[in-house]
């Protein structure tokens, strides 16, 4: 016959489960936080240290400028109304204009300008006239690596845009894309582009001397006169 088994456990047995208990309600004492939002009435300044509570001030942009509802076209109003904004001399709308014969077509090498950065130059293999979203592909090699670059032509961070030199022939494509492949790849035209800034800097030069010559033979003139 099985002998019966005590059910009460010793006081050592507790004790150690009330210090047990203990011990991790401390722990989760230390990992809580309390945080309790603190609103002051207009008379009842904050205690030192506590941040100002004001209203945010939300920055709010103007409406644009829309054209009257009586124009048929409206969408085309405020393109113009843009690009008339952002190209006020027309230079650069007469530049990639349809009707323009001289206008800049691919297949040219165009070297782009920037206001915050180094220039850029490269074969034009694409012109997306969008409006005031005109950009043009420019294709060039940097350290045997061909590299392409999208630019707006309205973009206020693009400077200038140069016609480097011209394609001989006009294109049959709108698009160049066949210039990726390395048989009819162009390469790179960096050579090209300082012999066009040697040229310019050359004629600037000259017409710089020729204003000099003429301001000495003027100061001549006046001095045999007096």
């Amino acid at each position: 016959m099985a002998t019966p088994t005590h059910t009460l456990r010793p006081l050592a047995c507790w004790k150690s489960i009330l210090r047990h208990t203990r011990h991790q309600k401390v722990a989760t004492r230390s990992l809580t936080t309390y945080h309790q939002n603190v609103t002051y009435s207009k008379f009842e300044l904050p205690p030192p240290g506590a941040k100002p509570q004001g209203p945010k001030k939300i920055k709010v942009y103007p409406a644009p400028a829309f054209p009257p509802a009586n124009t048929k076209e409206p969408l085309k109003a405020l393109c113009a109304d843009q690009i008339a904004l952002l190209d006020p001399t027309g230079a650069r709308t007469s530049l990639f204009s349809k009707t323009n014969p001289e206008a800049a077509k691919v297949g040219d090498i165009l070297l782009v300008r920037l206001k915050g950065g180094d220039p850029f130059a490269g074969v034009c293999i694409n012109i997306r006239r969008r409006g005031v979203d005109t950009g043009i592909l420019l294709r060039n090699q940097l350290t045997r690596v061909g590299v392409e670059m999208w630019y707006k032509i309205y973009s206020p961070n693009v400077e200038g845009i140069e016609v480097v030199q011209r394609r001989e022939k006009r294109a049959r494509r709108a698009r160049l894309t066949y210039m990726r492949k390395p048989k009819h790849d162009m390469g790179s035209v960096q050579n090209l582009v300082l012999a066009y800034q040697r040229s310019r800097s050359g004629l600037r030069g000259s017409g710089q001397k020729e204003e000099g010559l003429k301001g000495g033979k003027k100061k001549s003139v006046r001095g045999k006169k007096h």
